[in-house]
């Protein structure tokens, strides 16, 4: 039971990554004001649709799925930092990036007896 809710965890985290690149490819002026206000030029954006894509991508298959959970993580932590260093604290797009960096690893640790090897939890 745990490893299919960790596959639909996964899922869901590879889906919203892969819209989230796919606005930055494919729509970079629907974000423009999101970019300007945290001081990316909207040029960038196309770039960061192809990182985001590579560490859903890495996510998604089994055997580099660590190598994107790593990945991800570094991402959504620059996104985090990014909106503390304008100040914000706490805000949605913070908490989004936390939840999803979290639903990340959960999922990766309910679908991968390895990663439950390596990290015991116990909740008793």
């Amino acid at each position: 039971m745990s490893i299919w809710i960790g596959r639909i965890l996964s899922e869901v985290v590879v889906v919203l990554l892969l819209a989230d690149a796919a606005t930055n490819l494919f729509a970079p002026d629907f974000i423009r004001a999101e970019m300007d206000a945290t001081g990316f030029p909207v040029n960038l954006a196309p770039a960061l649709g192809i990182i985001i894509a590579i560490c859903a991508i890495l996510y998604a298959v089994p055997k580099t799925a660590f190598l994107g959970a790593i990945l991800v993580t570094g991402f959504l932590g620059g996104a985090i930092c990014t909106h503390f260093r304008l100040g914000e604290f706490f805000t949605p797009p913070q908490i989004i990036c936390l939840l999803l960096g979290i639903a990340a690893w959960g999922g990766l640790y309910l679908r991968d007896p390895r990663l439950r090897q390596l990290i015991p939890l116990s909740l008793v």
